[in-house]
Protein backbone atom coordinates (compact mmCIF):
# COMPACT_ATOMS: atom_id res chain seq x y z
CA UNK A 1 0.00 0.00 0.00
CA UNK A 2 1.16 3.51 -0.57
CA UNK A 3 1.23 6.63 1.45
CA UNK A 4 -1.18 8.16 -0.46
CA UNK A 5 -3.75 5.01 -0.42
CA UNK A 6 -3.31 4.84 3.00
CA UNK A 7 -4.03 8.37 3.37
CA UNK A 8 -6.88 8.13 1.24
CA UNK A 9 -8.52 5.44 3.15
CA UNK A 10 -8.18 6.92 6.38
CA UNK A 11 -9.72 10.19 5.00
CA UNK A 12 -12.76 7.60 3.51
CA UNK A 13 -12.87 6.19 7.22
CA UNK A 14 -13.15 9.16 9.08
CA UNK A 15 -16.36 10.61 6.86
CA UNK A 16 -17.99 7.48 6.80
CA UNK A 17 -17.46 6.11 10.20
CA UNK A 18 -16.37 9.01 12.19
CA UNK A 19 -12.94 7.58 12.76
CA UNK A 20 -10.38 9.43 14.17
CA UNK A 21 -7.52 10.25 11.79
CA UNK A 22 -4.44 9.34 14.19
CA UNK A 23 -6.15 6.29 15.65
CA UNK A 24 -6.77 5.40 12.09
CA UNK A 25 -3.76 5.43 10.19
CA UNK A 26 -1.65 4.49 13.09
CA UNK A 27 -3.13 1.19 12.38
CA UNK A 28 -3.00 1.45 8.43
CA UNK A 29 0.71 2.26 8.78
CA UNK A 30 1.41 -0.82 11.34
CA UNK A 31 -1.32 -3.42 9.14
CA UNK A 32 0.28 -2.41 6.03
CA UNK A 33 4.37 -2.12 7.42
CA UNK A 34 4.62 0.97 5.67
CA UNK A 35 8.57 2.49 5.59
CA UNK A 36 9.03 5.66 7.96
CA UNK A 37 9.39 7.59 4.59
CA UNK A 38 6.25 6.03 3.60
CA UNK A 39 4.20 6.57 6.68
CA UNK A 40 5.04 9.94 7.80
CA UNK A 41 4.27 10.83 3.79
CA UNK A 42 0.65 9.33 5.16
CA UNK A 43 1.10 11.39 8.09
CA UNK A 44 1.24 14.65 6.38
CA UNK A 45 -1.30 13.94 3.89
CA UNK A 46 -3.82 12.93 5.89
CA UNK A 47 -3.46 15.81 8.21
CA UNK A 48 -2.96 17.95 5.42
CA UNK A 49 -6.33 17.30 3.77
CA UNK A 50 -8.23 17.69 7.12
CA UNK A 51 -6.08 21.03 7.96
CA UNK A 52 -7.51 22.87 4.69
CA UNK A 53 -10.58 21.11 3.59
CA UNK A 54 -12.59 24.10 3.87
CA UNK A 55 -10.44 25.93 1.82
CA UNK A 56 -9.69 22.45 -0.58
CA UNK A 57 -13.49 22.50 -1.28
CA UNK A 58 -13.30 25.87 -2.53
CA UNK A 59 -11.10 25.72 -5.01
CA UNK A 60 -12.10 22.53 -6.36
CA UNK A 61 -16.30 23.64 -6.16
CA UNK A 62 -14.98 26.35 -8.62
CA UNK A 63 -13.52 23.99 -10.96
CA UNK A 64 -16.31 21.09 -10.84
CA UNK A 65 -20.02 21.39 -12.09
CA UNK A 66 -20.76 18.63 -10.08
CA UNK A 67 -21.52 19.28 -6.18
CA UNK A 68 -18.85 17.79 -3.43
CA UNK A 69 -21.53 16.74 -1.51
CA UNK A 70 -23.03 14.15 -3.70
CA UNK A 71 -19.76 12.62 -5.27
CA UNK A 72 -18.50 9.56 -3.40
CA UNK A 73 -16.90 9.91 -0.58
CA UNK A 74 -13.81 8.15 -2.27
CA UNK A 75 -13.84 10.66 -5.35
CA UNK A 76 -13.87 13.81 -2.98
CA UNK A 77 -11.40 12.78 -0.84
CA UNK A 78 -8.70 11.61 -4.17
CA UNK A 79 -9.63 15.12 -5.65
CA UNK A 80 -8.65 16.92 -2.08
CA UNK A 81 -5.36 14.89 -1.81
CA UNK A 82 -4.48 15.96 -5.59
CA UNK A 83 -5.55 19.47 -5.00
CA UNK A 84 -3.36 19.73 -1.68
CA UNK A 85 -0.10 18.15 -2.94
CA UNK A 86 -0.09 20.81 -5.44
CA UNK A 87 -0.83 23.49 -3.04
CA UNK A 88 1.12 22.72 -0.05
CA UNK A 89 3.58 20.06 -0.79
CA UNK A 90 5.66 21.65 -3.82
CA UNK A 91 8.65 18.81 -3.78
CA UNK A 92 5.84 16.74 -5.41
CA UNK A 93 5.25 17.14 -9.17
CA UNK A 94 1.98 18.45 -10.18
CA UNK A 95 1.89 15.78 -12.82
CA UNK A 96 2.22 12.68 -10.35
CA UNK A 97 -0.15 14.60 -8.03
CA UNK A 98 -3.05 14.11 -10.53
CA UNK A 99 -1.82 10.88 -11.92
CA UNK A 100 -1.52 9.31 -8.20
CA UNK A 101 -5.27 10.70 -7.69
CA UNK A 102 -6.74 9.11 -10.96
CA UNK A 103 -5.35 6.01 -10.30
CA UNK A 104 -6.52 5.84 -6.55
CA UNK A 105 -9.80 6.43 -7.59
CA UNK A 106 -9.91 3.88 -10.69
CA UNK A 107 -8.74 1.56 -7.88
CA UNK A 108 -11.43 1.92 -5.53
CA UNK A 109 -14.36 3.39 -7.15
CA UNK A 110 -16.67 1.30 -8.58
CA UNK A 111 -17.80 3.90 -11.58
CA UNK A 112 -16.24 3.43 -14.26
CA UNK A 113 -16.15 7.54 -14.77
CA UNK A 114 -15.08 8.45 -11.68
CA UNK A 115 -10.95 8.57 -12.79
CA UNK A 116 -12.83 10.76 -15.52
CA UNK A 117 -14.05 12.82 -13.26
CA UNK A 118 -10.98 13.11 -11.34
CA UNK A 119 -8.42 13.60 -13.90
CA UNK A 120 -10.38 16.15 -15.55
CA UNK A 121 -11.13 18.39 -12.20
CA UNK A 122 -7.61 18.33 -11.02
CA UNK A 123 -5.83 18.83 -14.85
CA UNK A 124 -8.30 21.82 -14.71
CA UNK A 125 -7.12 22.96 -11.35
CA UNK A 126 -3.09 22.12 -12.40
CA UNK A 127 -3.33 24.78 -15.53
CA UNK A 128 -4.97 27.26 -13.27
CA UNK A 129 -2.61 26.60 -9.90
CA UNK A 130 -1.00 29.87 -9.93
CA UNK A 131 -3.26 32.25 -10.72
CA UNK A 132 -7.06 30.62 -8.80
CA UNK A 133 -8.97 32.66 -8.02
CA UNK A 134 -8.77 35.24 -5.12
CA UNK A 135 -10.46 34.84 -1.82
CA UNK A 136 -12.96 37.61 -0.27
CA UNK A 137 -11.41 39.69 2.25
CA UNK A 138 -14.62 41.83 2.50
CA UNK A 139 -15.16 39.66 5.76
CA UNK A 140 -11.88 39.57 8.25
CA UNK A 141 -13.30 36.72 10.16
CA UNK A 142 -15.29 34.83 6.50
CA UNK A 143 -11.37 35.20 5.22
CA UNK A 144 -10.09 33.57 8.21
CA UNK A 145 -12.30 30.85 8.48
CA UNK A 146 -11.71 29.69 4.75
CA UNK A 147 -8.13 30.69 4.55
CA UNK A 148 -7.15 28.31 7.55
CA UNK A 149 -10.28 26.30 7.23
CA UNK A 150 -11.68 26.69 10.82
CA UNK A 151 -15.83 27.06 10.82
CA UNK A 152 -16.95 30.55 11.16
CA UNK A 153 -18.47 30.38 14.00
CA UNK A 154 -15.35 29.11 15.90
CA UNK A 155 -13.34 32.05 14.21
CA UNK A 156 -15.84 34.59 15.37
CA UNK A 157 -15.69 33.15 18.88
CA UNK A 158 -11.78 33.58 19.10
CA UNK A 159 -12.04 37.22 17.59
CA UNK A 160 -13.76 38.61 20.61
CA UNK A 161 -10.97 37.76 22.53
CA UNK A 162 -8.00 37.85 20.00
CA UNK A 163 -6.93 41.03 18.06
CA UNK A 164 -6.58 39.86 13.98
CA UNK A 165 -3.15 39.56 14.11
CA UNK A 166 -2.95 37.09 16.83
CA UNK A 167 -6.07 35.65 16.23
CA UNK A 168 -4.31 34.78 12.29
CA UNK A 169 -1.55 33.32 14.56
CA UNK A 170 -3.72 30.46 16.34
CA UNK A 171 -5.46 29.74 13.31
CA UNK A 172 -2.06 28.96 11.62
CA UNK A 173 -0.83 27.69 14.37
CA UNK A 174 -3.57 24.99 14.29
CA UNK A 175 -2.09 24.39 11.00
CA UNK A 176 1.52 23.53 11.56
CA UNK A 177 2.89 20.38 12.60
CA UNK A 178 3.12 19.45 16.29
CA UNK A 179 6.65 18.71 17.86
CA UNK A 180 6.79 15.21 20.04
CA UNK A 181 7.37 16.26 23.78
CA UNK A 182 7.85 14.08 26.45
CA UNK A 183 7.80 13.99 30.39
CA UNK A 184 10.80 12.40 31.93
CA UNK A 185 9.99 9.62 34.53
CA UNK A 186 11.97 11.27 37.31
CA UNK A 187 10.91 8.93 39.57
CA UNK A 188 13.46 6.53 38.18
CA UNK A 189 16.06 8.38 35.90
CA UNK A 190 18.13 11.42 35.45
CA UNK A 191 16.83 13.41 32.38
CA UNK A 192 20.30 13.44 30.93
CA UNK A 193 20.66 9.75 31.11
CA UNK A 194 17.14 9.78 29.40
CA UNK A 195 18.64 12.49 26.88
CA UNK A 196 21.55 10.00 26.06
CA UNK A 197 19.61 6.73 25.79
CA UNK A 198 17.41 8.40 22.93
CA UNK A 199 20.24 9.57 21.33
CA UNK A 200 22.17 6.76 21.25
CA UNK A 201 18.66 4.95 19.34
CA UNK A 202 18.95 7.86 16.94
CA UNK A 203 16.48 10.52 18.31
CA UNK A 204 17.08 13.87 18.02
CA UNK A 205 16.57 15.65 21.31
CA UNK A 206 16.02 18.76 22.73
CA UNK A 207 15.40 20.45 26.36
CA UNK A 208 12.26 22.40 26.48
CA UNK A 209 12.82 25.72 26.70
CA UNK A 210 11.05 26.53 30.08
CA UNK A 211 9.68 23.14 30.88
CA UNK A 212 12.17 21.41 33.23
CA UNK A 213 12.41 17.48 32.58
CA UNK A 214 10.62 18.08 29.24
CA UNK A 215 12.11 17.53 26.06
CA UNK A 216 11.04 18.05 22.48
CA UNK A 217 11.62 14.96 20.37
CA UNK A 218 12.39 14.55 16.36
CA UNK A 219 13.30 12.08 13.78
CA UNK A 220 11.34 9.68 16.70
CA UNK A 221 10.32 6.82 14.68
CA UNK A 222 7.73 4.62 16.30
CA UNK A 223 8.68 5.40 19.83
CA UNK A 224 7.00 2.50 21.35
CA UNK A 225 9.74 0.08 20.23
CA UNK A 226 12.32 2.45 21.40
CA UNK A 227 14.11 0.85 24.19
CA UNK A 228 14.34 3.72 26.32
CA UNK A 229 10.59 3.49 26.05
CA UNK A 230 10.11 0.05 27.14
CA UNK A 231 12.48 0.72 30.05
CA UNK A 232 10.06 3.06 31.14
CA UNK A 233 12.26 6.29 31.35
CA UNK A 234 9.26 8.83 30.09
CA UNK A 235 5.97 9.39 28.76
CA UNK A 236 4.52 11.50 26.31
CA UNK A 237 2.88 14.57 27.52
CA UNK A 238 2.26 18.32 26.16
CA UNK A 239 3.80 21.06 28.33
CA UNK A 240 0.43 22.25 28.71
CA UNK A 241 -1.23 19.18 30.50
CA UNK A 242 1.86 19.44 32.92
CA UNK A 243 1.21 22.88 34.33
CA UNK A 244 -2.69 22.07 34.94
CA UNK A 245 -0.50 19.32 37.38
CA UNK A 246 2.01 21.51 38.26
CA UNK A 247 -0.77 24.20 39.48
CA UNK A 248 -1.85 21.64 42.39
CA UNK A 249 1.38 22.47 44.11
CA UNK A 250 1.61 18.66 45.33
CA UNK A 251 3.87 17.40 47.90
CA UNK A 252 5.02 13.81 48.70
CA UNK A 253 2.33 11.81 50.85
CA UNK A 254 -0.46 13.00 49.63
CA UNK A 255 -3.72 11.32 48.65
CA UNK A 256 -5.13 12.82 45.40
CA UNK A 257 -7.50 11.48 43.32
CA UNK A 258 -7.44 11.91 39.22
CA UNK A 259 -11.04 12.09 38.49
CA UNK A 260 -11.19 11.90 34.30
CA UNK A 261 -8.09 10.00 33.90
CA UNK A 262 -7.38 8.04 31.27
CA UNK A 263 -4.98 7.88 29.42
CA UNK A 264 -2.73 7.99 32.82
CA UNK A 265 -0.62 11.25 31.41
CA UNK A 266 -1.86 13.75 34.40
CA UNK A 267 -1.60 10.76 37.01
CA UNK A 268 1.66 10.22 36.33
CA UNK A 269 2.27 13.66 36.24
CA UNK A 270 1.15 13.45 39.94
CA UNK A 271 3.07 10.89 41.10
CA UNK A 272 6.04 12.80 39.30
CA UNK A 273 5.37 15.88 41.19
CA UNK A 274 5.10 13.63 44.58
CA UNK A 275 8.26 11.16 44.14
CA UNK A 276 6.17 7.98 43.92
CA UNK A 277 5.05 8.69 47.72
CA UNK A 278 1.42 9.04 48.82
CA UNK A 279 -1.71 7.71 47.39
CA UNK A 280 -3.35 8.30 43.36
CA UNK A 281 -6.63 6.97 41.83
CA UNK A 282 -6.88 7.14 38.58
CA UNK A 283 -9.66 6.85 37.68
CA UNK A 284 -11.90 6.80 34.30
CA UNK A 285 -15.33 5.97 32.91
CA UNK A 286 -14.42 3.28 31.03
CA UNK A 287 -12.72 -0.23 31.68
CA UNK A 288 -10.53 -0.73 28.77
CA UNK A 289 -9.40 2.82 29.67
CA UNK A 290 -8.60 1.83 33.37
CA UNK A 291 -6.54 -1.10 31.63
CA UNK A 292 -4.33 1.60 29.58
CA UNK A 293 -3.88 3.46 32.51
CA UNK A 294 -2.41 0.25 34.36
CA UNK A 295 0.02 -0.72 31.88
CA UNK A 296 1.23 3.12 31.61
CA UNK A 297 2.05 2.86 35.25
CA UNK A 298 3.73 -0.84 34.83
CA UNK A 299 5.88 0.70 31.96
CA UNK A 300 7.18 4.00 34.44
CA UNK A 301 7.45 1.51 37.66
CA UNK A 302 4.96 3.53 39.51
CA UNK A 303 3.79 2.26 42.74
CA UNK A 304 1.66 4.64 43.69
CA UNK A 305 -1.38 4.67 41.31
CA UNK A 306 -4.50 3.04 41.71
CA UNK A 307 -6.41 2.23 38.44
CA UNK A 308 -10.47 2.18 39.02
CA UNK A 309 -13.41 2.46 37.20
CA UNK A 310 -16.04 5.39 38.23
CA UNK A 311 -18.31 7.62 36.94
CA UNK A 312 -17.15 11.46 38.14
CA UNK A 313 -21.06 12.28 38.05
CA UNK A 314 -21.90 9.56 40.07
CA UNK A 315 -21.03 10.06 43.74
CA UNK A 316 -18.53 7.55 45.48
CA UNK A 317 -19.54 6.24 49.59
CA UNK A 318 -16.83 6.56 51.45
CA UNK A 319 -14.85 9.31 49.25
CA UNK A 320 -16.17 12.33 51.56
CA UNK A 321 -13.61 14.49 52.23
CA UNK A 322 -10.70 12.22 51.87
CA UNK A 323 -8.52 13.39 49.28
CA UNK A 324 -5.88 16.43 50.11
CA UNK A 325 -6.55 17.20 45.91
CA UNK A 326 -8.77 16.16 42.99
CA UNK A 327 -8.23 17.19 39.38
CA UNK A 328 -10.68 17.30 37.63
CA UNK A 329 -9.58 17.51 33.63
CA UNK A 330 -13.31 16.93 32.10
CA UNK A 331 -14.55 15.74 29.21
CA UNK A 332 -14.46 19.37 27.01
CA UNK A 333 -14.58 19.82 23.14
CA UNK A 334 -11.04 19.86 22.52
CA UNK A 335 -10.68 22.79 20.32
CA UNK A 336 -6.99 23.84 22.13
CA UNK A 337 -5.44 20.48 20.86
CA UNK A 338 -6.86 21.40 17.04
CA UNK A 339 -3.31 21.04 16.05
CA UNK A 340 -3.39 17.54 17.44
CA UNK A 341 -6.67 16.24 15.86
CA UNK A 342 -7.64 18.66 13.46
CA UNK A 343 -10.76 17.08 12.69
CA UNK A 344 -12.16 18.20 16.38
CA UNK A 345 -12.82 21.95 14.30
CA UNK A 346 -15.59 20.52 12.79
CA UNK A 347 -17.77 19.50 15.24
CA UNK A 348 -21.37 20.91 15.01
CA UNK A 349 -21.38 23.73 17.69
CA UNK A 350 -24.50 22.24 18.61
CA UNK A 351 -23.17 18.88 20.27
CA UNK A 352 -20.89 20.80 22.48
CA UNK A 353 -24.10 22.68 24.21
CA UNK A 354 -24.70 20.26 26.49
CA UNK A 355 -20.98 19.87 27.64
CA UNK A 356 -21.23 22.32 30.54
CA UNK A 357 -23.53 20.96 32.30
CA UNK A 358 -21.75 17.45 32.40
CA UNK A 359 -18.88 19.41 33.45
CA UNK A 360 -20.50 21.52 36.29
CA UNK A 361 -22.14 18.18 36.93
CA UNK A 362 -19.12 16.78 37.74
CA UNK A 363 -17.17 19.34 39.17
CA UNK A 364 -20.25 19.45 41.63
CA UNK A 365 -19.64 15.81 42.73
CA UNK A 366 -15.65 15.24 43.15
CA UNK A 367 -15.49 18.45 44.78
CA UNK A 368 -17.39 16.96 48.18
CA UNK A 369 -13.93 14.03 48.26
CA UNK A 370 -11.91 17.61 48.68
CA UNK A 371 -10.58 17.29 52.54
CA UNK A 372 -10.82 21.15 54.33
CA UNK A 373 -8.03 22.82 53.10
CA UNK A 374 -7.37 20.73 50.41
CA UNK A 375 -7.48 21.30 46.61
CA UNK A 376 -9.83 21.06 43.31
CA UNK A 377 -7.94 21.61 40.10
CA UNK A 378 -10.52 22.48 36.95
CA UNK A 379 -9.14 22.38 33.51
CA UNK A 380 -10.20 21.23 30.28
CA UNK A 381 -8.02 21.52 26.62
CA UNK A 382 -10.25 24.00 24.95
CA UNK A 383 -10.54 27.32 24.55
CA UNK A 384 -14.31 28.45 25.35
CA UNK A 385 -15.27 30.43 28.08
CA UNK A 386 -18.58 28.89 28.47
CA UNK A 387 -16.56 25.57 29.16
CA UNK A 388 -14.03 27.32 31.27
CA UNK A 389 -14.98 30.51 33.05
CA UNK A 390 -18.57 30.01 33.16
CA UNK A 391 -18.15 26.60 34.57
CA UNK A 392 -16.27 28.04 37.09
CA UNK A 393 -18.36 31.10 37.98
CA UNK A 394 -21.10 28.84 38.37
CA UNK A 395 -19.33 26.38 40.41
CA UNK A 396 -18.36 29.00 42.73
CA UNK A 397 -21.64 30.27 43.13
CA UNK A 398 -23.35 26.76 44.21
CA UNK A 399 -20.32 26.58 46.86
CA UNK A 400 -18.98 28.83 48.52
CA UNK A 401 -16.80 27.13 50.62
CA UNK A 402 -14.24 27.24 47.51
CA UNK A 403 -12.31 29.87 46.47
CA UNK A 404 -9.84 30.58 43.72
CA UNK A 405 -6.23 30.38 44.84
CA UNK A 406 -3.09 32.42 43.43
CA UNK A 407 -0.15 29.33 42.22
CA UNK A 408 2.77 29.84 40.60
CA UNK A 409 3.99 28.16 36.97
CA UNK A 410 7.54 27.86 35.31
CA UNK A 411 8.36 29.58 32.46
CA UNK A 412 6.18 33.15 30.66
CA UNK A 413 3.26 32.72 33.03
CA UNK A 414 5.06 32.86 36.28
CA UNK A 415 2.39 33.87 39.01
CA UNK A 416 -1.18 33.58 37.96
CA UNK A 417 -2.22 35.96 40.52
CA UNK A 418 -6.45 35.15 39.48
CA UNK A 419 -6.29 31.75 40.38
CA UNK A 420 -7.21 30.63 36.81
CA UNK A 421 -6.13 31.23 32.73
CA UNK A 422 -6.20 30.32 29.78
CA UNK A 423 -2.91 28.79 28.22
CA UNK A 424 -3.00 30.08 24.27
CA UNK A 425 -0.80 28.19 22.29
CA UNK A 426 0.05 31.12 20.21
CA UNK A 427 1.85 32.73 22.93
CA UNK A 428 3.15 29.61 24.57
CA UNK A 429 3.61 26.64 22.06
CA UNK A 430 1.82 24.13 24.41
CA UNK A 431 -1.74 23.29 23.78
CA UNK A 432 -4.59 25.24 24.43
CA UNK A 433 -5.97 24.56 27.94
CA UNK A 434 -7.56 26.46 30.99
CA UNK A 435 -6.58 26.22 34.69
CA UNK A 436 -8.33 26.81 38.07
CA UNK A 437 -6.71 26.14 41.32
CA UNK A 438 -10.07 26.25 43.91
CA UNK A 439 -8.75 25.88 47.62
CA UNK A 440 -11.77 24.63 49.94
CA UNK A 441 -11.69 26.68 53.37
CA UNK A 442 -10.94 24.85 56.83
CA UNK A 443 -7.64 23.13 58.03
CA UNK A 444 -6.15 19.81 56.77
Amino acid sequence: MSAREAALLTLVAMERQKAWSNGHLKKVIQEEHLDKRDAALATRLCFGVVQNKLLLDHYIQQFSTMKLQKMESKVRNSLRLGLYQMLFLTKIPVTAAVNESVELTKKHCKNPRAGGLVNGILRNLARNINELPALDRSSQTAYFSLLYSHPQWLVETWAKELDGEELETLLRWDNSEPPVTVQVNTCRFETPKVVLALEREGVNVLPHPWLPDCLVLTDTGDLTQRTAWQEGMFYPQDPAARLAVLAAGLQPWETVLDACAAPGGKSFAVAMCMQDQGEIHACDLHAHKKALIEAGAARLGLQSITAQVLDGKKPRKGWEERFDAVLADVPCSGLGVIRKKPEIRYKDPAELADLPQIQGDILDNVSRYVKPGGVLLYSTCTLLQAENEDVVTAFLAKHPDYHLERFLLPGPLGEVAAGQCTLWPQRLQTDGFFLAKLRKEGAK
